[in-house]
């Protein structure tokens, strides 16, 4: 539910609106970038409920280590209370199997030192802290010319919703053996300083893992690209992406997601980028029958 109140336009078409149509749209801050303005125009319209954030999910997650040494203060203090509790009884130190104040004891105490044992074990057992790294690369934005307008507003919707809610910072679609867009961080070409590896689609589909994805069908995930042998097929990617989703649009497509975190893509994140390619090869196959957009060679 979650993730689908952070995507609510996916459920709707994605056309552009005249800001003329749309007084309310108004209030949104003029920005001077044109995909900012084309996303502006596109969720302008959404009226329903904002979602919220777990004050207690972040209140834990900012105070871990206090959290994990809860249950040795929980235990210190059972274990104490207990001794008190005995002491102030009257009841003789001896253990008396026969005496309901001995047993009660016994179990206080086994629960108190099970609380201590508890935060031990989480003190000494920690998740290994994954950061985010800065994608080493140059900004870019290419796009295919003479891109029909609900066609570039859809991919630069897409693109800005990848790029605010998950750990998106590259995005490349590839349709028909064409580039159709490249946006985001981008490797530095050799050549010259400030320019960016282009895609070469025709080079890009003859890969080893195109072909098995455009094969199955299904998503890739590679969590950990480093890991990967075949980093060499994605030249145009920053050399220090940290995860990878290759996502089939279609049997004609595909698109290449780079995150700057290892493991920064959630379940919820995969099955709505598997969506997001079904709802581009629906688009696109409509769009390319009915027009005669561009394919470059």
């Amino acid at each position: 539910m979650f993730s689908t109140l952070l995507k609510p336009s996916l459920a709707r078409p994605l056309l552009p609106i005249p800001l003329l149509e749309r007084p309310s749209l108004g209030r949104l801050r003029l920005v001077k970038s044109d995909s900012s303005r084309i996303f502006a125009r596109l969720q302008g319209g959404y009226r329903g409920p904002v979602p919220k954030k777990d004050w207690i999910v972040e209140w834990v997650l900012s105070n871990g280590d206090a959290v994990r040494s809860l249950p040795i203060y929980v235990g210190g203090f059972s274990l104490v209370a207990v001794l008190l509790n005995r002491t102030a009884s009257l009841v003789a130190p001896v253990i008396d199997a026969s005496s309901s104040q001995s047993r009660t004891d016994i179990l206080a105490l086994a629960l108190a030192v099970t609380n201590i044992l508890t935060g031990l074990v989480w003190l000494s057992i920690r998740p290994k802290y994954v950061p985010q790294v800065i994608p080493q690369g140059v900004q870019c934005r290419k796009m295919l010319p003479d891109l029909p307008p609900s066609i570039e507003a859809e991919v630069l919707w897409l693109w800005k919703s990848l790029e605010d809610v998950t750990c998106c910072r590259s995005l490349v679609i590839v349709y028909k053996n064409t580039c159709v867009l490249q946006i985001g961080v981008a490797a530095e070409s050799s050549a010259k300083e400030g320019d960016i590896v282009i895609v070469d689609a025709e080079k890009f589909v003859q890969c080893s893992i195109y072909e098995s994805v455009k094969k199955s069908l299904k998503q890739i995930y590679l969590a950990n690209l480093s890991l990967y042998p075949g980093r060499s097929e994605f030249p145009f990617l920053p050399p220090n992406t940290q995860a990878l989703i290759l996502q089939p649009i279609g049997e004609k497509g595909m698109m290449v997601i780079g995150g700057d975190m290892i493991r920064g893509f959630t379940g919820a994140d995969q099955s709505w980028i598997t969506l997001l390619g079904e709802k581009l090869d629906a688009t696109f196959s409509k769009a390319w029958a009915d027009s005669s957009i561009p394919v470059e060679r």
